[in-house]
């Protein structure tokens, strides 16, 4: 059943990076959509190295993916119409409306024009969604208190400014410092912007909630804005992180009475999502490291997507973690590459037209017998596909740019076009550009059992992911007074 009730858009932004917006965002789209409603997620400008193909090959980043799963439509390249994809600390690849237009520096990105023709750009596709769905649930990004960039900015208040949303300010309180930073972050906006903070969004707490009833009041006696929500720490929920941020807390090493997994940690690691199914996997230990010795010693070694795979490549070498690859694969411990990981397991990498930068080529690690060329046209595709000899039907996507050849035709995937993916040496070494590729119970129950491990994946991945969205939305709403948020999304 869905409401006929028109709902003003419902914007989060945040007092810092990783207090939680995006889960947030992903919680109210399932509150909405539960509630009878059409909601939409939608994020002016993202960065990030997590991104997805849309149905129509168009690349948005993850986070809007899985908001949009989370409101049971199909994810569009409108939801999230500019995509910044670092490739080194001062460049980024630019994505506008699902396609790269080119490498920036950060210097030349925020500098020109004062970004107005992509915050044009960026409205349109708001309207163009805001036209079929409500609410709109949109998300902000990092700090709405960055002043300096406040001419620039077209993801926080401007966008609120313009969708005239009513907007709700996230504070992460596990990171400490939670009264300066949301009596900052409010008190620096100009007052027409600072009309627009309908609410403040306590997340993460840990412990009795009732203890923080005199910290609520303090807020609000400093700002003059309600509290709406205090949302308590989970830590049984399963919801995909937004960006590599979080991988400094997956650093880990190799345990007894489990199947260790070591994914290595490139630089320029991207889609680390690909893992998040094997990491909740019972009885496996999945870790992200820079330790050789780690590397060696565990069962299963996976070499994941790269945004600078050249880069990536040439800093294994210096630091000797290319070697600790190469022992573990002549020790038979399993080495699998994914995408960029799938690039560097081969012979070389050629890069004619500085796609990635100034090296032309680089010797891989020439643990399979391909060749690749970057090239700068980006393939970006969802993909059903068959694994090896097995007639199920598994679900992937491709992001990459670059074309690896073989002189045998051994591949791992099967397309459901007819296409190969890929290059299987042997069961324990394989590499494959598909994304999402261990997120299928079928592949992760064969490389557990190649290694004499018992079968653990969770069988139906999809109907555990609608139950987690459940679970998420359940947990805000119950601590949130959505009373008050409906009132004000139909002032």
């Amino acid at each position: 059943m869905t409401s006929n009730k028109k709902l003003r858009p419902i914007m989060f932004v945040g007092t810092g990076s990783d207090v939680g917006k995006s889960i947030v965002n992903a919680a109210f789209c399932r509150i909405f959509k539960n509630d009878g409603y059409s909601p939409a997620p939608f994020k002016a400008q993202n960065m990030s190295l997590n991104s997805y193909p849309t149905p129509d090959g168009l690349e948005i980043g993850r986070a809007q993916a899985v908001q949009a799963e989370a409101c049971k439509i199909p994810c569009q390249v409108e939801m999230n119409p500019v995509l910044l994809k670092p490739t080194s600390n001062q460049q980024s690849q630019v994505v506008l409306n699902g396609k790269p237009v080119g490498n920036q520096s950060a210097k030349e990105y925020f500098m020109k024009d004062n970004k107005q023709a992509l915050f044009q750009e960026a409205v349109q596709s708001y309207e163009t969604l805001a036209a079929k769905y409500n609410p709109m649930v949109i998300e902000g990004a990092g700090s709405i208190s960055e002043m300096n960039l406040w001419k620039k900015d077209i993801v926080n208040m401007r966008m609120a400014m313009a969708t005239q949303s009513a907007t709700f300010l996230i504070a992460d309180i596990d990171r400490g410092g939670v009264f300066a930073s949301v009596y900052g972050s409010i008190a620096l906006l100009p007052e027409e912007q600072r009309k627009l903070i309908k609410g403040i969004v306590i997340n993460k707490f840990r412990g009795d909630i009732s203890l923080f009833e005199d910290g609520k009041k303090i807020l609000e006696d400093l700002t003059g804005v309600p509290v709406v929500a205090v949302i308590p720490y989970y830590t049984d929920i399963y919801i995909e992180d937004e960006d590599s941020v979080v991988l400094d807390k997956k650093h880990g090493t190799i345990t007894d009475n489990q199947v260790n997994i070591a994914v290595v940690q490139l630089k320029h690691l991207s889609n680390f999502t690909d893992f998040n199914v094997l990491e909740r996997t019972p009885d496996v230990n999945l870790f992200y490291t820079r330790n050789g010795e780690d590397i060696e010693n565990a069962d299963i070694v996976i070499i994941p997507g790269s945004k600078n795979t050249i880069a990536d490549l040439h800093y294994l070498k210096q630091n000797g973690l290319a070697q600790s690859i190469i022992r573990a694969h002549k020790n038979g411990k399993s080495v699998y590459g994914i995408c960029g990981g799938y690039q560097i397991m081969g012979e070389s990498i050629e890069d004619p037209d500085q796609v990635e930068g100034e090296i032309p080529y680089i010797a891989g690690l020439g643990l399979l017998p391909t060749q690749t060329v970057l090239t700068q046209e980006k393939t970006t595709e969802q993909r059903t596909f068959s694994f090896r000899n097995s007639s199920v039907e598994c679900k992937g996507y491709e992001i990459h740019m670059g074309t690896t050849t073989t002189a045998n035709n051994q591949p791992v995937c099967t397309t459901s076009t007819g296409e190969a993916d890929g290059y299987f040496l042997n069961d324990k070494t394989w590499g494959s550009y598909m994304h999402g590729i261990f997120d299928n119970p079928t592949i992760i129950n064969e490389i557990l059992e190649i290694i004499g491990a018992e079968k653990t994946a969770i069988e139906d991945m999809d109907s555990f992911k609608d139950q987690q969205y459940d679970k998420l939305a359940e947990h805000v709403r119950n601590c949130t007074d959505m009373d008050y948020v409906y009132r004000v999304l139909q002032e």
